[in-house]
């Protein structure tokens, strides 16, 4: 059932998107992988299943994709903030401190300054 046409993908995407809300992440990384799997240049839908990896705990999968994600959009702040929070769950704190500061330097919003402790002064 190799459906590849665009809509579909379209479709499947905002399909794991919602369940990726509705909690169910495994779900939502099998829709994507055929989405990439016909659109690997898609980095928005990459940037949803490295969501949906970690939010299943799968943090070795999501470390990867946020990296390349990264690669891509190095400027990309929501992707260094994501990857620090995967470092941060999986025991690394200096990997997590490095992201979550190239975070809030690319935007400055207050979510990011809190985790990267601009604001406390360190």
């Amino acid at each position: 059932m190799s459906h590849s046409n665009p809509e579909t993908h379209v479709i499947d995407y905002r399909a794991a998107e919602q369940l990726l809300d509705a909690r169910d992440p495994r779900g939502a990384v099998k829709l994507l992988d055929e989405v990439i799997a016909a659109h690997p240049e898609n980095t928005a839908a990459r940037l949803l299943r490295a969501r949906a990896f970690f939010a299943a705990a799968q943090l070795r999968p999501a470390e990867l994709e946020f990296q390349l994600v990264l690669e891509r959009e190095p400027d990309n702040a929501f992707a260094h903030f994501a990857l620090a929070r995967t470092f941060e769950r999986a025991g690394r704190p200096e990997q997590a401190r490095r992201h979550f500061r190239l975070a809030a330097a690319l935007d400055p919003q207050p979510a990011y300054l809190r985790a990267a402790r601009f604001d406390s002064g360190d």
